[in-house]
C-alpha cells in the first residue's frame, strides 16, 4: 500500500498533524533555541569550524517539509522548507523523523542507521563529520534546547525521552504486526 510508512516512520495519522502551513512559525521557534544554546554553549558552536556557516537540510522522510539549518552560534537561522524545493545546501540528512530525533539526542547510532540505510546522507563528508562529531560530544538533552535547569529540566528531559521512546516502542509493534521490520 502507498500511504503504509516504511520502517521507524510516523503513521499516516499522525504525519496528517503536520501540515507545512501549520508548522511553518516552528522555524522562528527552532532558531530562538539553537540561538539560546549558541550563548550558553558557544564552544559547541566553535567545535563545527568552517562548517559553522554550512547550510545542513535535515529532511524528515515521513513529514512533507524539511529543515535548513545554518549552525552559526549566535547567528544560528533554521528554516521550515517544502521537502521539494530546499535550494542549495552543503549537506542534506534524510530518515524518518524520531530517527533523527534519535540522533540529536544520542538515543541512536548515526554510522549504524547509515550503512542499514534507514538514513541517507548526501553532500560535504566534511561537514556532515563535523557536525556529527560535535553532537557527539555535547550530549544535548531536550532541557538543552529550552534553556531548561534544576528539577525542571530533569521532568522536562525524563518526560520528553520516555515519550520518544514509547511512540518508537509503539511504531515498532505496529510494523512487527504488520510485518514490515
Amino acid at each position: 500500500m502507498a500511504d503504509q510508512p516504511r520502517e521507524g516512520e510516523l503513521p499516516t495519522f499522525v504525519r496528517v498533524l503536520f501540515p507545512p502551513v501549520a508548522i511553518a512559525p516552528a522555524g522562528l521557534l527552532l532558531t530562538h533555541c539553537v540561538r539560546t544554546l549558541a550563548r550558553r554553549q558557544p564552544n559547541l558552536f566553535d567545535r563545527l569550524g568552517e562548517w559553522r556557516s554550512a547550510r545542513y537540510l535535515v529532511a524528515p522522510s515521513d513529514l512533507a517539509f524539511a529543515f535548513i539549518v545554518v549552525p552559526d552560534g549566535e547567528k544560528s537561522i533554521v528554516h521550515v522548507v517544502g521537502k521539494n524545493s530546499p535550494g542549495s545546501v552543503d549537506v542534506a540528512i534524510t530518515g524518518p523523523l524520531l530517527t533523527l530525533l534519535g540522533l540529536l539526542d544520542g538515543t541512536l547510532d548515526g554510522d549504524a542507521l547509515f550503512f542499514h540505510r534507514i538514513i541517507s546522507i548526501s553532500g560535504r563528508t566534511e561537514a556532515i563529520l563535523a557536525l556529527r562529531n560535535t553532537i557527539e560530544d555535547a550530549e544535548l538533552r531536550p532541557a538543552d534546547f529550552f534553556g531548561l535547569h534544576g528539577i525542571v529540566a530533569r521532568l522536562a528531559d525524563a518526560g520528553i525521552l520516555n515519550g520518544l521512546s514509547v511512540v518508537r516502542w509503539l511504531i515498532a509493534g505496529r510494523a512487527h504486526a504488520t510485518g514490515k521490520l
